[in-house]
C-alpha cells in the first residue's frame, strides 16, 4: 500500500473551520481535517484503524464532529447552555 506524498498530506482545517462543522461530516471531510489524503483515510477506514470512531451509512462513512474533535485534542463542552430566547424559537 504505497501513498504518494501528495496523498498522505494535506493542509489541515483551522480551529474555525473545525468549530463550523455540522454535527456528522463525511470522510473526505474528517480526512481534510486530520490532515489526510483521500486514499489514506479510506485505506485506514477499510481496516479498522481510523483514528475516530466511524459510523457506517449504507456504504459510505461518516463520522461524527465531536469524536472529531475529541481526537484532535479540542475540549468538547459537556454541556452547552442554550439561551431561553433561542430554545423558544427552536420548539
Amino acid at each position: 500500500m504505497a501513498s504518494s506524498t501528495s496523498d498522505r498530506f494535506h493542509p489541515a482545517m483551522t480551529i474555525a473551520e473545525l468549530i463550523n462543522l455540522p454535527t456528522c461530516v463525511t470522510l473526505t471531510t474528517a480526512n481534510r481535517s486530520l490532515g489526510l489524503g483521500r486514499t489514506a483515510g479510506y485505506d485506514l477506514a477499510k481496516s479498522g484503524q481510523y483514528p475516530v470512531p466511524l459510523i457506517r451509512a449504507g456504504k459510505a462513512y461518516r463520522v461524527s464532529t465531536i469524536e472529531l474533535a475529541k481526537v484532535l485534542g479540542l475540549t468538547v463542552p459537556d454541556r452547552v447552555d442554550v439561551p431561553a430566547k433561542l430554545r423558544a424559537t427552536a420548539a
